[in-house]
Formats: C-alpha cells, structure tokens, sequence
C-alpha cells in the first residue's frame, strides 16, 4: 500500500462515475487532461534513456505492426509508479464485478502490492509499463497485452503528443468481437488524455437479458505524418 502522493487529486478530479458507465457499454472511457502538456513532454523526453528500460521491441521484427516500444525497468519513472498505485484502486472495483457477472472465479485485491505479490509467486515478476514512439506510415496492429496466467482486465494509455501538431492520423483504435458480429470503435483523444481499456474480454447484456462476454482488442491507425509516443500502463506484470 502506497501513501497518498500528488497524483491522487489528478485521479479523483475524474468522473468515475462515467468512467464505470461508458466502460460498461463501450469497453473503453476517456479520463481527459490526466497529465499536463509539461508532464508529457518530460515523460516524451525519457524515450532515449535506455537505462530506464529492460527491453526494446521493433514491432516490425514480430509481425506486430511498424513502431517501436520499450518496456520500463523497476523501479518506474516515479510518475507513472504513482499512475499505477493511483489508478489500480479505482478500477479494482469494476475488474471484480465484471468477474462475478462473467462468472470468472477469481477477485482482485484491494491495493496493487497485494496484486503484484500474487504475480511475482506465478513467476511474472517483469514489470509491463511501457513508452511507444510512432513515425510517419507507423501502426500498431489490433492485440491484447495479456503476459501471462494473471491478466488484470483494465489498462490505461497516455497520449504524450498534441494531434494535428506533433502527429497526424495515428488514432487509438478498438474492436469488439461477439456472436453478434464486430465493432471498431475509433477514441479521440487529446495530449495529456488518457483512455482506460478491456484488456481482453468484457460483459455485456445478450438479446435475452443474460450476461455474455465479448472479446476485445486494441491498435492505433498508421500515423500520417510526425512522431507519436504514448505511454502504456498495464497492472499485471510478465513472465
């Protein structure tokens, strides 16, 4: 358990209440002006230390789409440390009821030390944040970031640059695949946004009024022109 830092106010200024509600019926919800263009600009700035960074993927290597990212060391940039502790309470909640509607015989702990342990006694103890750098004809193929037996089903993404000035195209991007058939869904958003996301798969009300799953995955649209970085905060950790 963490003690409260200057992120907290930034969390709790959000309308969580809409947050819960536009999660239940879209699988994704915007929290708006999370970080300051200052914040994201000296975070933007951290993409070259590679001293910060346990790993460096070249999408383009894996099938994965054009771009590169890099996956944090521990300990984390003490900014995003405190996102993740901040953030983890006020989606745990929601994790767990979409785990008793779906069924699925497994809760999460009230605070992200208590989650982390279960992790690292599974053997995923490398930790899953990330910073992502775009250039122009870059993309990001649809996927989900699960990395292992224990998946936390709700992640957030922090967009660093300012659309239409640092970037053009380059839209975060989600699907959603159920027996019904599958839906894109395209989530606008601004430098310092960030967009709270269905990991994997989500509940939703069937035609008959029960509860199914849906399958969800996220991607970004070719970037037109400029640079993009986004930063990628994931609560489980990997093998």
């Amino acid at each position: 358990m963490r003690a409260g830092t200057p992120t907290d106010q930034l969390v709790a200024m959000q309308d969580w209440g809409d947050v819960e509600q536009s999660l239940d019926s879209n699988g994704s919800a915007v929290l708006p002006g999370l970080l300051s263009a200052t914040q994201c600009a000296q975070l933007a700035a951290l993409y070259p230390c590679d001293e910060i960074y346990r790993a460096r993927i070249v999408m383009a290597r894996h099938g994965f789409g054009r771009g590169e990212y890099k996956y944090f060391a521990y300990p984390l940039p003490p900014l995003l440390d405190e996102l993740r502790y901040t953030l983890y309470p006020r989606l745990a909640p929601i994790a767990n009821r979409w785990n008793r509607q779906l069924g699925i015989d497994v809760q999460y702990p009230d605070d992200l030390d208590a989650f982390l342990s279960r992790c690292h006694q599974a053997g995923q103890t490398r930790p899953t944040p990330l910073m992502l750098e775009y250039g122009e004809g870059d993309y990001n193929c649809l996927h989900q970031d699960l990395y292992g037996d224990h998946v936390f089903p709700l992640q957030v993404a922090i967009l660093l640059s300012e659309p239409d000035k640092d970037f053009s195209g380059g839209e975060f991007v989600m699907t959603e695949h159920a027996s019904a058939g599958q839906r894109a869904d395209v989530v606008s958003l601004r430098q310092g946004d960030a967009v709270v996301f269905t990991v994997n798969q989500r509940p939703t009300t069937g035609k008959r009024g029960g509860m199914r799953k849906v399958a969800m995955r996220h991607g970004v649209s070719r970037i037109r022109s400029g640079h993009r970085h986004t930063v990628g905060l994931i609560f489980h950790d990997s093998r």
